[in-house]
C-alpha cells in the first residue's frame, strides 16, 4: 500500500525543514510528500527547492495565494496532487517520531481512520528542538523530567498494545491523522466553507463517522512532536462552530464545498 504525507504550512520554513528532515530518516519511507502551503512568502519555496536534492522521497509544493487561513482548501488541493492509497496528514511544525510512517501503515485498516497523538514541545525548547531530539529516547526522558515537553508518556513506543476503537470527538486533530484515500474522496474531502482557524478537523471526523468509519487511537504509536507557536486568530470560531453544528445535524456524510470544488493551485511565487 502506497502512502502520501500532506504537510500543512504557513510561513514557518525553519520548522518545516525539521519535519522534512525527520521524514527523510523514517524506518519506512513515504511514497511522496506534499507541502500544502496556505500562502507562504517565497522563503518557504526556496527552502524546499534547496533541500530537495537531500530528500529520499519526492516532494511537491502545492501553494495558493494568502487570503487568510484556508487550511481546508489547500489540503484538498494537495489531496488531488497526492498519489498514495493511504494519506497521512501532518502539520509543518509537527516533527514525526522515527517510526511514524511505519506505525501509521501498521495500524491502517479498512473501516477506520487513525487519530495520532502529539507531544507538545515547550516555547523554551522549540527553537532548538530537532529530529535528533525526536529520535532519542534518552533526550526525550530528560526533556520530560525538566518540563521541556508535555504529554511525555507518549514517547515510549509500545506497538504490542492494542489500539483504542471509538467514535469519540475528543482530541480530534488533523495535525496527525491517517485515512484511506477512497474514504476521504467518498466524503468529498475537507469542507472549504471553513475559513479561519477552528473546527475543520472535527467536522471531517463527524462526516467520517456518518460514512461508517470508526476511529483508531494508540497512545504509544504514530507520535509527533508539536513545536510551540503563538495561538491562531480565533475571530471566525463562532461561524465555524455553526458549520460544525450543521454537519452534526445533517443526514449526509458529504460536504457540498469540498474536493469536487477545488480550483487549480495558483502559480508559486
Amino acid at each position: 500500500m502506497t502512502l502520501s504525507v500532506i504537510l500543512t504550512t504557513y510561513n514557518r520554513p525553519e520548522a518545516l525543514r525539521k519535519v522534512l528532515d525527520a521524514l527523510n530518516y523514517q524506518t519506512m519511507p513515504a511514497d511522496d510528500v506534499l507541502v500544502a502551503d496556505d500562502g507562504s512568502t517565497p522563503e518557504t519555496r526556496r527552502m524546499i527547492v534547496d533541500l530537495t536534492a537531500e530528500l529520499k522521497y519526492p516532494v511537491t509544493h502545492v501553494w495558493h495565494e494568502d487570503l487568510g487561513f484556508r487550511a481546508a482548501e489547500i489540503r484538498n488541493k494537495a489531496l488531488h496532487k497526492s498519489s498514495g492509497d493511504y494519506i497521512v496528514l501532518l502539520d509543518g511544525d509537527c516533527i514525526p517520531a522515527r517510526h511514524f510512517i511505519e506505525d501509521h501503515l501498521r495500524m491502517a485498516e479498512k473501516g477506520y481512520f487513525i487519530q495520532g497523538k502529539r507531544v507538545l514541545v515547550s516555547r523554551r525548547l522549540s527553537p532548538g528542538f530537532s529530529p535528533d531530539d525526536a529520535f532519542s529516547i534518552k533526550k526525550l526522558f530528560k526533556y520530560g523530567l525538566t518540563g521541556g515537553i508535555s504529554n511525555s508518556h507518549h514517547i515510549i513506543r509500545l506497538p504490542f498494545l492494542p489500539a483504542h476503537i471509538s467514535n469519540s470527538m475528543n482530541g480530534i486533530k488533523t495535525c496527525n491523522m491517517g485515512f484511506h484515500r477512497q474514504d476521504i474522496f467518498a466524503v468529498n474531502g475537507f469542507n472549504q466553507d471553513f475559513v479561519g482557524w477552528g473546527r475543520e478537523d472535527s467536522e471531517l471526523a463527524v462526516r467520517f463517522y456518518k460514512y461508517g468509519l470508526k476511529r483508531k487511537t494508540h497512545s504509544f504509536m504514530a507520535i509527533c512532536f508539536h513545536l510551540w507557536h503563538q495561538e491562531n486568530d480565533r475571530t471566525r470560531l463562532p461561524i465555524n462552530d455553526d458549520i460544525l453544528e450543521k454537519a452534526i445535524t445533517s443526514k449526509t456524510y458529504q460536504c457540498a464545498n469540498g474536493l469536487t470544488n477545488v480550483q487549480s493551485p495558483s502559480p508559486r511565487p
